[in-house]
């Protein structure tokens, strides 16, 4: 359940995997579709899911500066990556029995990044978990929350680099 720290591409990343008991098609949707992203991911999305697709990712609410992406790989319903910043995320389905396996990996440029996003990413994916149960899902924002403070706690335990600064500190 807890991510892992490693390089890609020379580069620090973030990797998580989560069983699902959704199949792929229905988790497709939950990670492609701005209206379903609006339940767990940390940003308002918008524009055109296709290779190549220009992206726009707003934080309405907070003090942080819009972020522009591209969509760099898509392979319905199984790959998608795209740019968020100077960030990539990849998302990975695999069918698995009745549901799927989801890999998310951010892919970085500051290690001392590490333990803050894990736990960021981790709560983001937890609310993907509980939207795509039918659970209602608070909005995601980016005020640090208990359960965050928790798992960050936890992912510098494990040794994750740390020391960028955290929202709302």
């Amino acid at each position: 359940m807890y991510g892992t720290y490693e390089t890609v591409d020379d580069r620090p990343a973030l990797t998580f995997e989560r069983l699902l008991a959704h199949p792929v098609e229905r988790v497709w949707r939950a990670v492609t579709d701005p209206t379903e992203l609006a339940h767990w991911f940390p940003s308002r999305v918008s524009g055109q899911v296709a290779l190549g697709g220009r992206l726009s990712f707003e934080f309405p609410g907070d003090d942080l500066p819009p972020l522009e992406g591209e969509v760099v790989e898509l392979e319905p319903p199984h790959r998608f990556a795209f740019n968020w910043g100077d960030d990539v995320l990849r998302i990975e389905l695999e069918a698995v029995g009745d549901g799927c396996r989801l890999r998310f990996t951010c892919i970085f440029d500051d290690p001392a990044r590490a333990a803050r996003d894990a736990a960021g990413w981790h709560v983001c994916l937890d609310r993907l978990e509980q939207h795509l149960g039918g659970a209602p899902t608070d909005a995601p924002d980016s005020a640090p929350t208990a359960q965050w403070q928790e798992i960050y706690a936890e992912y510098q335990r494990r040794g994750l680099p740390a020391g960028a600064p955290v929202p709302g500190d």
